[in-house]
């Protein structure tokens, strides 16, 4: 069954993520979505759960996060029906990265007698890692907190996740410099090879959880598009671990 709380005290997507990690450890309870713009949390349980437990999992009585039932004639509950937008405009933000980088990168061969592939990937790359690491970097904690949500290695060591953006830091200054490509292509494959597995089992089972790919900026839910992102990046490092000579 479902139920809607009221649910105050989150300010921003850190404290969404960070209200939804604690509510879904409390037994019964398969799965938690808190807005803050709403100051609610939809609950998804097996079972009914007593309000004390899930007080408790907030932090106890003295917690910023309170939760409450929401009474039938609250006049907030129109204001949790989550109003449906089109595709293109929940993805807007990273299609129009994709196609900033995609276009730039283009334009730069212009310069060039020929088309150079590997040059065009190694520069992709370079773009791909170091806005994708700007977004992250905004704002750490929260990206950290929303990655070890579905990633296979942060959910053990939520450490990763605050790591994670210096490595996507690292590896556009790589490309962008061309160091050891070899090197540079290998990393880039373990991690983003790694990185895929959690996204797919979210995708597959069919979880509604935020993707991390643009930090706490954008709340952009989990989707195939974030499987072919991933996709995508793991198969120009095999390419150009191919062309490297």
């Amino acid at each position: 069954m479902q139920k809607t709380y009221k649910l105050t005290g989150m300010t921003c997507s850190s404290c969404e993520a960070a209200v939804k990690i604690s509510l879904e450890k409390v037994p019964g309870i398969s799965q938690a979505k808190a807005t803050k713009d709403t100051q609610s949390a939809v609950l998804t349980m097996d079972k009914e759960v007593d309000m004390t437990d899930l007080q408790m999992a907030l932090g106890g009585l003295t917690s910023k996060y309170q939760i409450s039932e929401l009474k039938e004639s609250s006049i907030d509950i129109p204001a949790i029906k989550e109003e449906k937008v089109s595709w293109i405009t929940t993805y807007k933000p990273i299609l129009l990265i994709f196609g900033f980088i995609l276009g730039s990168t283009l334009v730069i061969q212009v310069n060039y007698k020929s088309f150079d592939l590997m040059q065009w990937m190694q520069q992709f790359m370079a773009g791909f890692f170091l806005v994708f690491s700007f977004f992250k970097l905004l704002d750490v904690k929260g990206f950290a907190n929303s990655y070890k949500m579905y990633d296979v290695i942060a959910k053990s060591f939520p450490i990763w996740g605050f790591i994670y953006p210096f490595m996507e830091l690292s590896l556009g200054m790589a490309y962008l410099i061309n160091y050891n490509p070899f090197v540079t292509n290998i990393v880039t494959l373990i991690i983003m090879s790694l990185s895929i597995i959690g996204v797919l089992q979210s995708v597959l089972n069919k979880k509604e959880i935020k993707c991390a790919c643009l930090g706490s900026v954008f709340n952009l839910p989990m989707s195939s598009i974030t499987i072919i992102e991933d996709g995508i990046m793991i198969a120009m490092s095999l390419i150009m671990l191919i062309l490297i000579k």
